[in-house]
């Protein structure tokens, strides 16, 4: 029992709400329209070379929202993640991501393989991280994938940015999923989620000095 114990306390692992995915076809436009309606500021983000797509991000503390678009369609017509967001429908929460900092602990629990990915910063810096899980949340509603950023890289959520309602957090993430799945994919754990059942949409309910203000 006590060997027992001490592997579940080894694989037990630290999970956040770390993104949320806004498929937009042009990320100016709608960058000026989150501005323009919410308040909300965010900052350029990259693009991914092996997706075929671009993103831009919304920073909100520890989490944060990702306005992605395809970039290239030839090369995300070739990819689960650039197809995903080739056939969302632009302006509606499509996704989210989980951060670990087990990420192996995550593969193990679930029998999934860890696949790195990297995006490409203005300034020609990589950032890179480690995924599972993505190839299944890309086809069964509500559920996440997760990650973990790679040493060293600061979380994008905590980008320097001037919301105009001041700093903006993600409060509660609601989630249109199969609970008995949603909960077996998770694991134990605490986010600030709702489950509504396989009915309704993503949305996020955020908050600021001016009070909470919902998304989706």
């Amino acid at each position: 029992m006590l060997a027992e114990a001490w592997w579940l306390y080894l694989e037990r692992t630290v999970l956040a709400i770390d993104h949320v995915i806004l498929p937009v076809r042009d990320l100016a436009l709608e960058a000026a329209g989150l501005e323009a309606r919410y308040g909300l500021a965010s900052v350029e983000g990259g693009r991914h070379p092996a997706w075929g797509t671009a993103n831009r991000i919304v920073p909100l503390g520890d989490s944060y929202l990702e306005l992605v678009t395809v970039a290239d369609r030839e090369t995300a017509a070739r990819t689960t993640f650039g197809q995903w967001i080739a056939a969302a429908t632009p302006g509606r929460l499509l996704g989210w991501a989980v951060r670990t900092d087990s990420i192996d602990a995550v593969a193990r629990r679930l029998g999934q393989p860890v696949h790195p990915g990297s995006r490409v910063t203005p300034s020609g810096a990589v950032i890179s991280w480690r995924s599972v899980g993505a190839d299944i949340a890309t086809h069964e509603a509500g559920l996440p994938f997760f990650i973990q950023w790679g040493d060293g890289v600061p979380l994008p959520g905590s980008a320097a940015v001037d919301h105009r309602a001041g700093p903006v957090t993600l409060k509660t993430l609601t989630v249109a999923a199969d609970r008995e799945r949603l909960a077996d994919w998770l694991g134990d754990n605490d986010l600030p989620i709702v489950v509504t059942g396989l009915s309704g949409r993503l949305a996020i309910t955020l908050t600021s000095g001016r009070g909470d203000f919902s998304l989706g």
